[in-house]
């Protein structure tokens, strides 16, 4: 088809396009291109009939844009070349407009100047929409969103062999600053092959924003975090400013969608301590406190944890003394509380109150699942606190027959059972005078022991079986129990009042899954068991990926096999129980293809090739260029083919 022939179909295309359906056999162009052609037409009064030549701005004009973004620029100039590095070699120009559409920064071929301005892929440029009608840069700048506008789908029937991606670039308020653009005079016709393209662009954006937000925000503390703790220094996602109180200054992007999500934005203060759940100080002292420099939080009324890191202000600034006043008083150090957890936000929260709570004679109530660890945690309560020195005592109430456990709770006088000891028994209450009585699954114990046990938590009394005088005791009840007690209550199987002698106070612990720390635990549990034996990374990375239905108990259990069955100092994902094995190898079945945006990596040109076919182009030319027939053959899927072709600089020939 001639050139003449194709800008006649296309504005045939664009003049009965009525928002809904195309009559015909062509397909609809995307929603957001149509909602520019209908904008092109009906405010801008543009004729598609009527192709408008490009437009470049005079040198005085172009100073002023330039001036206006000047500090953008200076940010952005290095991101600009080395995305244009990645890209020329591919046939692309790279533009970069204010957010008028005037293009700032270019740079291109010197050798195809001619045929770039005439497009208008050129240094002082208007792309805006009004102007140039339907384009990536000016759809880009009316949408607020990054885009692919690809040979037909622009307005000017001039521009339909261009194929140009776009994406914002947004000031920490989200007020669109400028827009990042590559483009190219040629391209293949499936609008597919742009999808690595578009990808590069928004990460490229990213970037160039993130770096602006950082120069902007300088002189103020900056909290960067991501949900990956390894990749938070190097692509933390989430950037926010913050005041020397906690309050967040400005967010990058990323920060003000989640702050949507948490439905804060529009709040006069939003304190960061808030809406993750933490103290300020916590915050401050991630630098000083966290061996690596980086610490976990968990997001206010979700499971989702966020690891963060500081930047810290270029001079001196008000946030600098209030830091220093806030970390002179330092948390008190509890060696057997602080080595249950690492950096998990709610083991964090749990062993702060234990630590407030340890020397009070209250009973507590300890809540978790089936082997979190609410024995240790008792144990630990009950070393650290003055009651160190005196007996603890663990009674499992579900593990105690029901008609043993009055005799070994309360004890017994002489004579009172045929066969008892000639001179009675001492109960566990009893035992535990002075200490810790730790009452283990406190939701299984009968109703009529329940009003026995609140006697004498109530009067400091116990009445051993058959004994006519109660007998004096000072104890301190640590429950625990994984049942909800007060559906127990409701239910008619737990006393209301025992219930709140019980829980003079609550300490909650997370599931293993839940938990930040997994990786500290498992070294810690493992240390304890050989610390002469290591694990290796792939049986690690099984560890942490498993769901622990069993929690730390089922850790344990798994380490001590593995310890067991290995021949050397290492342990392998071999050595695992089988369970972990399988659920290791499905993981790495079902994950999915890892995306260019994910890893820097994949931006650059020096990756190794070996997963590419060298002979893709015979490939495409033996299939006739039918990409689904390519894939198939070479076990991947199109959007990966079209990849691969835009890498190795493939392009379909225009008579296919």
């Amino acid at each position: 088809m001639s050139n003449m022939s194709q800008q006649r179909r296309h504005i045939e295309t664009i003049l009965r396009y009525d928002g809904h359906r195309l009559n015909g056999k062509s397909a609809l162009p995307p929603e957001l291109i149509g909602r520019s052609w209908q904008r092109c037409i009906n405010e801008y009064g543009l004729d598609p009939s009527r192709p408008r030549p490009a437009r470049i701005v005079t040198q005085q004009t172009l100073l002023e844009h330039q001036d206006s973004v000047d500090e953008l620029l200076n940010v952005a100039r290095a991101g600009v070349e080395q995305l244009f590095t990645q890209i020329a070699g591919l046939g692309y120009v790279l533009l970069l407009s204010d957010y008028r559409g005037i293009t700032v920064q270019f740079l291109g071929n010197k050798k195809d100047d001619d045929r770039l301005q005439k497009a208008g892929l050129y240094l002082g440029a208007d792309w805006s929409e009004q102007y140039a009608g339907t384009c990536a840069v000016g759809t880009c700048i009316q949408e607020q969103q990054a885009l692919t506008c690809h040979r037909t789908n622009h307005f000017d029937s001039s521009h339909i062999g261009l194929t140009c991606t776009a994406a914002p670039i947004k000031d920490p308020f989200g007020q669109l600053l400028a827009v990042l653009d590559i483009s190219a005079l040629n391209s293949s016709r499936s609008p597919d092959s742009q999808n690595f393209a578009l990808h590069l662009t928004q990460l490229y954006a990213r970037l160039i924003e993130d770096a602006y937000f950082l120069r902007r925000y300088r002189h103020s503390l900056i909290f960067k975090c991501d949900q990956s703790r390894e990749l938070v220094q190097v692509n933390g996602q989430l950037l926010f400013a913050l005041d020397e109180q906690g309050q967040v200054l400005a967010a990058n992007t990323a920060g003000r969608r989640l702050l949507s999500q948490c439905q804060v934005i529009g709040q006069q203060c939003i304190s960061l301590p808030t809406l993750l759940e933490c103290q300020w100080r916590d915050i401050l002292s991630i630098t000083y406190e966290s061996k690596d420099g980086i610490r976990a939080f968990r997001l206010t009324g979700t499971q989702q944890t966020l690891f963060g890191m500081l930047i810290e202000p270029t001079m001196n600034t008000p946030y600098q003394k209030h830091l220093s006043s806030n970390l002179t008083d330092t948390e008190e150090s509890v060696p057997s509380l602080d080595c249950l957890c690492a950096d998990d936000p709610a083991m964090r929260k749990t062993i702060r109150l234990a630590k407030h709570l340890r020397h009070r004679d209250m009973n507590l109530l300890i809540l978790g699942d089936t082997g979190t660890g609410k024995e240790v945690l008792a144990q630990a309560l009950h070393v650290s606190s003055n009651r160190s020195d005196k007996p603890f005592v663990a009674v499992n109430c579900a593990a105690i027959p029901e008609s043993l456990i009055e005799s070994e709770l309360f004890g017994y006088a002489p004579g009172t059972f045929t066969g008892g000891r000639a001179k009675g028994a001492k109960g566990l209450i009893q035992q535990a005078d002075g200490g810790s009585l730790f009452l283990d699954e406190i939701g299984d114990m009968p109703l009529h022991l329940q009003t026995r046990l609140l006697r004498v938590l109530a009067e400091g009394l116990v009445l051993p079986l058959g004994a006519l005088q109660p007998i004096e005791v000072d104890i301190r009840v640590l429950a625990a129990t994984h049942c909800d007690l007060l559906q127990r209550i409701t239910d008619g199987r737990f006393r209301e009042d025992l219930f709140y002698r019980l829980n003079g106070a609550t300490l909650k612990l997370p599931t293993l899954n839940a938990r930040a720390d997994k990786q500290y635990l498992i070294q810690v549990l493992l240390k304890k068991i050989n610390p002469d034996v290591r694990l290796r990374a792939d049986a690690m990375s099984a560890l942490l990926a498993y769901n622990w239905p069993g929690n730390i108990r089922q850790l344990k259990n798994a380490l001590t096999f593995a310890e067991a069955v290995c021949a050397g100092d290492e342990i392998t994902v071999q050595h695992l129980p089988e369970e972990f094995i399988t659920h290791h190898q499905h993981l790495n079945q079902t994950l999915p293809e890892i995306q260019a945006t994910t890893h820097y990596a994949a931006i650059s040109k020096n990756l190794p090739q070996q997963a590419e076919q060298p002979s893709l182009l015979d490939l495409l030319q033996q299939h006739r260029w039918n990409v689904s027939s390519v894939a198939r053959v070479l076990g991947v899927s199109r959007p990966t083919v079209y990849r691969r072709m835009v890498k190795q600089g493939v392009v379909q020939p225009k008579n296919w």
